[in-house]
């Protein structure tokens, strides 16, 4: 950590002369992914404009920081702002790790990262938690609606049986289980080699994947099935300390740099990738596949029954004795936003939703406090 706090300094004294505080930020992610090229990259920018010039970012690349380090790096203050995904630490943020369960409830990027980010910022016991853990929550994104990729075509239930299948977490493990599919635990890092050698099947992840992770040369198939999002981030987490030395508009303009890039990138991690990787991959041959009727009512059914599910492993895991009554909320959160974004698709316009239905509300004065 010595080391990386060397880099980081020098990275900060190599901007010189800017008169703007300039916070130290990470991604925390390679250029290609999305958190850091549409996430973070125009941080110093909108930050800049969103303070009147009073304030700025200095991007420290994963060279200095990756996602696995970030929690010692705010902790440390190493980083001051960071992209944090909460699912790294269950045990520390529980109420985050609940939402996270509810995966497969995940249908529209958009309304996923809405509906956590309104979840968290109005949730007492969750602002507790993130208060113990020393870091400020301002925001969620999503990836977009999970698929399967696989060797093989997926149409029917049966097709399932026996297949070998890169899970992400536990809740896509419970979904193929359930149908008979053998759910392997494998890094997302790690499943081209995994699938390529023959560990799995295939993978149960974004379409994207296809690209980030050059599926595409190993996957025969994709199967259209509605298995969730990846919605549990925190896209901006702020270190504590530096949290209490910023002004109130110093807060308030960080909150809402915050706010226009998250759906910027929910939009390009949720629809634009998902796109391009479909588009190369039917150029490739590889099959797409609409699921038989059956298994996809099926699919719908388990879900809808995950979230009784879901209930009662956070009690038994994580204590949460009225996880049944979250899991409510938060189910109510995502028709709340299904219904205000209803046609709303220009991630300018969905800040704008954003901030006036959870940000304006907001005081700036003790949140986070």
């Amino acid at each position: 950590m010595k080391t990386l706090l060397v880099a980081a300094m020098a990275a900060v004294l190599a901007v010189g002369g800017a008169e703007a505080r300039a916070l130290r930020a990470a991604p925390g992610a390679p250029p290609a992914h999305p958190s850091n090229g549409y996430l973070y990259a125009p941080l110093p920018k909108i930050l800049e404009e969103e303070s009147g010039g009073t304030m700025s970012a200095t991007i420290l690349g994963p060279e200095v920081v990756t996602l696995g380090q970030m929690k010692d790096a705010l902790q440390s203050q190493l980083v001051e702002v960071g992209n944090m995904l909460p699912l790294y630490f269950p045990a520390d943020l529980p109420n985050m790790a609940l939402a996270g369960e509810l995966a497969l409830s995940g249908r529209d990027p958009q309304v996923m990262a809405a509906a956590m980010t309104e979840y968290m910022v109005f949730c007492d016991s969750c602002q507790k938690e993130l208060g113990n853990f020393g870091v400020v929550y301002l925001g969620s994104g999503s990836s977009d609606v999970y698929a399967l990729l696989t060797k093989t075509p997926v149409k029917t239930a049966e097709d399932l049986k026996g297949l070998r299948l890169r899970s992400g977490g536990a809740p896509f493990s419970r979904w193929a289980e359930h149908f008979g599919a053998v759910p392997a635990s494998v890094s997302v890092n790690d499943q081209f080699e995994a699938m390529s050698q023959g560990v799995i099947d295939g993978s149960i992840a974004s379409v994207a994947d296809l690209l980030s992770f050059r599926l595409i040369e190993l996957a025969k198939s994709v199967t259209v099935l509605p298995l969730g999002t990846y919605h549990a981030t925190s896209d901006f987490t702020v270190s504590k300390l530096a949290w209490d030395q910023m002004s109130v508009d110093e807060r308030k303009a960080l909150a809402r740099s915050a706010n226009r890039l998250n759906p910027l990138f929910t939009h390009r991690w949720g629809k634009e990738m998902p796109a391009e990787a479909s588009d190369a991959a039917k150029k490739a041959g590889i099959t797409f596949v609409e699921p038989d009727p059956a298994l996809l009512q099926a699919t719908e059914a388990f879900a809808e029954a995950d979230k009784q599910t879901v209930g009662e492993v956070s009690v038994e895991r994580f204590g949460l004795a009225d996880a049944p009554a979250r899991v409510a909320r938060f189910d109510g959160l995502v028709d709340k936003w299904a219904g205000l974004l209803a046609g709303v698709t220009d991630p300018v316009d969905i800040a704008k939703v954003l901030q006036a239905e959870i940000w304006d509300k907001v005081d700036f004065a003790s949140y986070g406090d």
